[in-house]
């Protein structure tokens, strides 16, 4: 399985995420990585926690495999799904270890397959089975671990 870089944060992960996705996110701590580096949740704004997770996730994923990689090595398509939730109490804290699963696919080749799809579909000649086996093969599936400190909001 492909190895990504983890995100790297220096104390300014609010000022990241600001500045990447233009979101203001009530959080300390890490990218959640492990526990030690757990994402402190302090306040949801309202947001159902498995939805904020959600949202961290992705923005975790997306700069993983598209905004920290040159041009020609991003990852598209970056989708973000929950198999696995559990809650752990340690310490006098209660963290949240969620597994994601994640698809993508190199961004090259995900909008030459979006061009070649609209250009056939409808189309006599075009092979629809064959282009989905396409893109399932140029699908990249990866799990991965996200820790949350939920203990100030719990």
């Amino acid at each position: 399985m492909k190895q990504f870089e983890p995100l790297i944060h220096e104390n300014n992960l609010n000022a990241i995420i600001k500045s990447a996705f233009d979101m203001d996110l009530s959080i300390d701590g890490g990218w959640g990585y492990t526990q030690e580096e757990a994402t402190i949740i302090h306040h949801l704004n309202g947001i159902p926690l498995t939805q904020f997770e959600h949202t961290f996730a992705s923005m975790r994923a997306y700069g993983e495999m598209n905004m920290s990689l040159p041009e020609d090595q991003r990852y598209g398509s970056i989708n973000v799904n929950e198999t696995h939730r559990e809650t752990v109490h340690r310490d006098d804290k209660i963290y949240e270890r969620v597994t994601y699963e994640i698809s993508a696919m190199k961004e090259d080749v995900y909008a030459a397959l979006i061009d070649e799809y609209k250009e056939g579909y409808g189309k006599v000649d075009f092979d629809m089975e064959d282009h989905f086996q396409r893109r399932k093969e140029s699908t990249l599936k990866r799990e991965v671990i996200h820790w949350f400190d939920i203990t100030p909001i719990a």
